[in-house]
C-alpha cells in the first residue's frame, strides 16, 4: 500500500536492500581501483620560461597543415580538462580532425612568483610561446583561450593583433557585472589589497572552496550522495575520481596578478568600460581585427552566457561568430554531446579561414 508521499514500506525495504548491495559491491571494488590520472594524449615540451612550459600534442597522423592552435587555459586549474581521458578529450578530437594543437602549462607558482603581474603572463609567457610558434611555423598561430585564459587571449590579441591569425574564446567572461554572476558579486566586495598583502600567493584550497560554495548543496553534498549509485561500476567510479582529482589539483595563484585581475576585471569591469592596462599598455577590444569565434555554455554557472555574449559589437572585426552549446562550464569539454559538437565546430570554423 502506498502512503501519502507515493511510496510504502515495501519500496523503502527494496531501496534499503539495494543500497546495502551497492555498498557491499563498493567495498569490494574500491581497493582494486588504482590511482587515476588525466591527460590522455602524448605531448612533448617545445619551449619553456621558468615554470611555464609549452607542450605540443603528438598524434599518430600528421597535422593537415593548418596554422598551429595554441590553447591558453585559466590559472586556477590545470589545463588538462581539455584532454581529460580517452573519449572525453577536446584535444583528441581536434587532433583527429587534423589540427596541430599546443597548450601552455602555467605550472605551480611558489613564493618566488608572488610578484608576477598580468604583464608577465601576457607579454612574457603568452608572447614568448606565440613567438616560438611563429618562428617554427612561419606565421601567426590560432589562439584558443578558455575561461580566464580567454580573457588573457582577448587582451593579448588586442595588444598584439599581428601575432594572432584567428581568435577563439570559450566560456570567457567579458561583462563581469551581469546580474546572474554570483562570483563577481562576491569579488566586488573583497578588499583585495588587504587579501594579497596578508596572504601573498592565493592558496588554491581557498579558491576551490569559493567555487564550491557557488552551489553548496550540489557540489558539497549531492554529488557525494550520488556516488553511492556508481559504487558497483568501475568505469563510472574511475571517471568520478578522475574529475575529483582534477578539481583539487589546483595551483596557488601569484598574488600580484590576482590583485590586478580582481581589481581591473571583477571590480572595475574594465573590458566593458575600456579601463584595462597590461603594464603600460591599454587594452582596446576594437583592435581585435582578426576573425573571432566566441563559444559559451548555455548552463554555465561560473561564466553566465550573458557575460560571454557581451563581446558582440566590441571587437574591430566584421568576422565575428557566436555559438552556444548545451552544458555547463566543465561539461562543454567532456560531455558526450559536447564531444560530438564542439571540436567539429572549432575545426570547421578554422578550416573556413585557413
Amino acid at each position: 500500500m502506498k502512503g501519502p508521499l507515493g511510496f510504502g514500506m515495501d519500496d523503502l525495504l527494496q531501496e534499503t536492500l539495494q543500497l546495502q548491495r551497492k555498498l557491499a559491491d563498493g567495498l569490494k571494488l574500491l581497493p582494486g581501483v588504482e590511482d587515476v590520472d588525466y591527460g590522455v594524449t602524448e605531448r612533448e615540451e617545445v619551449w619553456s620560461d621558468g615554470k611555464v612550459k609549452l607542450y605540443r600534442f603528438v598524434d599518430a597522423q600528421p597535422p593537415s597543415g593548418q596554422p598551429p592552435l595554441l590553447i591558453v587555459y585559466a590559472l586556477v586549474n590545470r589545463p588538462y580538462m581539455v584532454d581529460l581521458q580517452d573519449g572525453r578529450s577536446l584535444v583528441q578530437k581536434l587532433l583527429a580532425a587534423g589540427q596541430d594543437v599546443y597548450v601552455l602549462d602555467w605550472g605551480y607558482p611558489d613564493r618566488s612568483e608572488r610578484f608576477l603581474t598580468l604583464e608577465d603572463y601576457l607579454l612574457r609567457y603568452i608572447d614568448g610561446a606565440v613567438d616560438h610558434l611563429r618562428a617554427q611555423h612561419g606565421g601567426a598561430p590560432n589562439l584558443l583561450g578558455i575561461c580566464q585564459g580567454g580573457v588573457f587571449s582577448l587582451c593579448y590579441a588586442a595588444l598584439r593583433p599581428h601575432k594572432v591569425r584567428n581568435l577563439i574564446t570559450m566560456v570567457t567572461p567579458v561583462d563581469f557585472h551581469t546580474p546572474d554572476n554570483m562570483l563577481s558579486h562576491w569579488a566586488r566586495h573583497v578588499d583585495v589589497d588587504l587579501f594579497v598583502d596578508t596572504l601573498g600567493n592565493v592558496p588554491a584550497d581557498l579558491m576551490n572552496a569559493s567555487y564550491l560554495m557557488l552551489k553548496p548543496f550540489r557540489l558539497n553534498v549531492q554529488k557525494y550522495v550520488g556516488l553511492v549509485d556508481i559504487l558497483d561500476d568501475r568505469q563510472a567510479l574511475e571517471d568520478f575520481l578522475r574529475m575529483e582529482k582534477w578539481i583539487f589539483d589546483s595551483p596557488d595563484l601569484a598574488g600580484e596578478a590576482f590583485r590586478e585581475f580582481v581589481k581591473q576585471f571583477y571590480q572595475d569591469n574594465g573590458l566593458m568600460h575600456g579601463g584595462i592596462r597590461i603594464g603600460a599598455e591599454a587594452v582596446d577590444l576594437a583592435q581585435l581585427r582578426m576573425p573571432v569565434l566566441n563559444i559559451y555554455a548555455e548552463q554555465d554557472h561560473l561564466v553566465p552566457p550573458t557575460a560571454s555574449k557581451a563581446l558582440r559589437g566590441r571587437t574591430g572585426t566584421a568576422d565575428y561568430t557566436e555559438l552556444g552549446f548545451r552544458g555547463g562550464h566543465i561539461g562543454i569539454y567532456v560531455s558526450a554531446r559536447a564531444q560530438r559538437e564542439v571540436p567539429s565546430a572549432i575545426h570547421d570554423w578554422l578550416s573556413a579561414r585557413t
